[in-house]
């Protein structure tokens, strides 16, 4: 299985994301986008390509959070993965002590919010941020991630 987790676009629109990205998305299994859409046309087109899971980021508004969840359990193959942006925002320094209460017994734990990417395995459970795939501040670079699943699970951050 292949999952493509895409976070902090900060775009409304399909059409800011690299195209790379989009054909990416195109090919998964199954799409995760971690929050900070900025508006619920990128939610309708993420649908369209694909089987799509999402939370609503901090940034947010009304449109995208009456369509999706702040915290989201996804069963993927034999592995529970837990989604957050987290959408109360705060410090990206405090983010794993604030996620990890909230997903016992998973293996894993998406989450944006700081930007920054993270493919981690630590006491069992795979910490993984894919970046912002458009770059927004304070990205360094455009990027996003591949989960590969099998009998094991597998996170790849890919820069463009």
């Amino acid at each position: 299985m292949k999952i493509v987790v895409i976070s902090d676009t900060h775009t409304d629109s399909i059409d800011d994301l690299p195209r790379r990205v989009i054909d990416e998305l195109s090919g998964a299994d199954m799409i995760i986008h971690a929050g900070d859409f900025t508006g619920k046309p990128l939610v309708d087109a993420l649908r369209k390509i694909g089987p799509f899971r999402g939370v609503y980021g901090n940034i947010d508004g009304p449109d995208v959070r009456r369509e999706l969840p702040e915290i989201e359990t996804v069963q993927a193959g034999s592995f529970k993965i837990g989604v957050n942006h987290p959408a109360e925002g705060g410090s990206p320094h405090t983010l794993e002590q604030r996620l990890k209460p909230k997903f016992p017994g998973v293996q894993a734990i998406i989450h944006g919010h700081s930007h920054q990417t993270k493919n981690d395995f630590r006491d069992g459970v795979l910490w993984f941020n894919p970046g912002s795939a458009t770059g927004t501040f304070p990205a360094r670079q455009k990027t996003y991630g591949i989960l590969t699943i099998d009998k094991d699970m597998h996170g790849e951050i890919i820069r463009l």
